[in-house]
């Protein structure tokens, strides 16, 4: 398995982008956000999934661990393709992704081209439930979590935290003090916002 590429960004296409390793090109499928962070010429890491298929070896790279568990949890969904995943993921960040699975807000997923309704309502409602099921098993391996009186909003702003690379008690840890009563979305930007002071 091929983790990570660090190297010189030989090529960038539209969703494609060639790392040059010790003299081999490595060609990364990947997303409009990640494209805009590289520049030819220049050194870059990506952090990988390789997806192997009958017909074909692909390897998908991403500047950042948190687009890359994004197109990891939506690939996961029946019906959703990397090159689907790649499409959400290039119209949106990571951040935007999980607060429309949080929120619920699937229509927002239909703007990615080739995303219907069908398959943005599958999405959200697949990865609602994966996420709290993640949320639960972490809550019983972390033992520091402080006691929180969990409401809805509060455990579906922690997932898509988690969602996002953070570990449960991070998250917890960013909304912590804030009214039960908060609306989600308020919850993750507020959270996100306090994981970028810590």
């Amino acid at each position: 398995m091929i983790y990570s590429l660090k190297g010189m960004v030989t090529v960038t296409e539209q969703n494609l982008a060639v790392i040059e390793c010790g003299g081999v090109g490595y060609g990364c499928r990947t997303t409009a956000n990640t494209l805009a962070t590289l520049s030819v010429g220049k050194e870059a890491k990506l952090f990988t999934y390789m997806a192997v298929r009958e017909d074909a070896v692909e390897l998908f790279g991403f500047a950042d661990m948190q687009e890359l568990n994004c197109f990891k949890m939506l690939i996961s969904v029946s019906g959703v393709g990397p090159k689907a995943a790649i499409s959400i993921l290039s119209g949106m960040t990571p951040q935007a992704f999980a607060l429309c699975v949080a929120s619920g807000d699937s229509k927002s997923l239909t703007a990615a081209p080739g995303i219907g309704k069908k398959i943005a309502d599958r999405i959200v409602l697949e990865l609602k439930d994966k996420i709290a099921k993640e949320n639960i098993s972490s809550v019983k391996s972390d033992a520091l979590i402080p006691a929180v009186a969990v409401s809805n909003s509060v455990s579906e702003a922690i997932s898509a935290l988690m969602v996002l690379g953070y570990s449960n008690s991070e998250a917890t840890k960013a909304i912590a003090g804030m009214p039960a009563d908060t609306p989600t979305d308020a919850l993750i930007k507020a959270g996100l916002k306090n994981l970028a002071k810590f």
